[in-house]
């Protein structure tokens, strides 16, 4: 069923809400997230010092992070690199490519690896298709560029027929 696979594993309000202790206690030994509106803004060029911290709790626990974004390179090098961390740009998500690149280069396996994201065209759903736990989180802004706004107005659609149909309770506010 279509839906199925738009449906996330968990639902949580923002990435400060997903538990780095229960994510050890299930093996996981890496991320890959959405930047945009994932972790920041989509306009704001940098990390803010809760999402710095949340990205060094991870590290600390032995996490590794990969930023998996459908942006420019020089959008995600501006983010990334000042952080330490690893990204793959114009991924083209929700096709597989980029999630393989990103496992394999961490050198872990899919079981091994959450898919953090706050668009169900194209994180969760990437992330469904080849068989990761995804986590959907509630967008960190209410503005979006325009290909997103786009796929804000499809997801209102599926999570509304999700809902009718039983699949989930929660609400988001997209």
């Amino acid at each position: 069923m279509v839906l199925d696979k738009l449906m996330p594993d968990e639902f949580v309000e923002s990435i400060h809400h997903i538990h780095i202790d229960h994510l050890k206690m299930r093996n996981i030994r890496a991320v890959i997230t959405d930047l945009d509106n994932t972790l920041v803004e989509w306009d704001r060029p940098f990390a803010t010092p809760e999402v710095e911290d949340w990205l060094k709790r991870l590290r600390d626990a032995g996490i590794q992070v990969t930023v998996v974004s459908n942006n420019k390179q020089d959008r995600v090098d501006r983010f990334c690199a000042p952080l330490g961390v690893r990204f793959i740009w114009a991924a083209r998500k929700p096709t597989r490519q980029a999630f393989l690149r990103a496992v394999r280069e961490m050198n872990v396996s899919i079981e091994e690896t959450v898919v953090i994201g706050d668009q169900l065209f194209t994180d969760v759903l990437g992330g469904n298709r080849l068989g990761f736990h995804t986590i959907l989180v509630v967008p960190v802004s209410d503005t979006d560029g325009l290909w997103t706004r786009f796929n804000r107005q499809l997801e209102r659609i599926a999570l509304y027929w999700m809902r009718r149909k039983g699949m989930i309770t929660w609400r988001r506010k997209t």
